[in-house]
């Protein structure tokens, strides 16, 4: 009977440039540096959560946090994670490089558009005078919400990567296996921003 993969996405023993045994190596190592990831975002997240009240008189949640404009950006990083699985679909079943070069630049496009709201979003509290020097909680934010953001800059930069490598090189089992990571790395995004909208956007609008 031959072996089937342990793990969600396309069938990379195929090929017969990787084993079974080296992908799931591949992936569990990507697993690792996620979890690394989650406890630098909950140990900043801690700290938030501790800084939170230390406005030092300056602006506080409510005069700085819009929600409107919170909503919208999480909406779009929800879509991006449905487009992507899209992407993945067409990876697994169809192997189709049209359809998944497609699906990769619609993430890529909200990807975009999520960085250039969170942007404009910094740019407007710095207009108000929410610094990060200016108080703890600001500190806090500016600690986190950033980070994240560049964590997505930097998953659309490895999308642009990854689409120049499937147009040059193809659908090999490497370029699979990287594809695979950047799906996780993403989806990573999608709840650690779901986390942030959850306790620094709504939690600060109702205190």
């Amino acid at each position: 009977m031959t072996a089937r993969a342990l793990y969600p996405g396309p069938d990379l023993t195929r090929h017969a440039d990787m084993a079974e045994k080296d992908a799931e190596q591949g992936l569990f190592g990507f697993w690792l540096f996620l979890m690394s990831d989650a406890v630098i975002f909950a140990l900043l997240f801690a700290t938030y959560g501790v800084m939170l009240s230390g406005t030092a008189g300056g602006p506080t949640p409510r005069d700085v946090f819009e929600l409107q404009p919170a909503f919208i950006e999480t909406g779009l990083l929800l879509a991006s994670s449905f487009t992507w699985g899209m992407a993945s679909l067409a990876l697994k079943y169809r192997d189709s490089r049209a359809r998944l070069l497609g699906w990769m630049a619609v993430t890529l496009f909200l990807g975009i558009g999520f960085l250039a709201m969170e942007l404009h979003d910094f740019a407007t509290m710095f207009a108000k005078g929410a610094l990060p020097a200016r108080s703890g909680f600001l500190s806090g934010f500016f600690a986190l919400v950033p980070l994240h953001g560049l964590h997505v800059a930097t998953g659309c930069l490895w999308i642009v990567v990854m689409a120049a490598q499937v147009m040059t090189i193809g659908v090999d089992a490497r370029v699979k296996v990287n594809l695979l990571r950047l799906g996780l790395f993403w989806h990573f995004l999608d709840i650690i921003w779901i986390a942030i909208f959850s306790v620094v956007y709504l939690q600060g609008l109702a205190a």
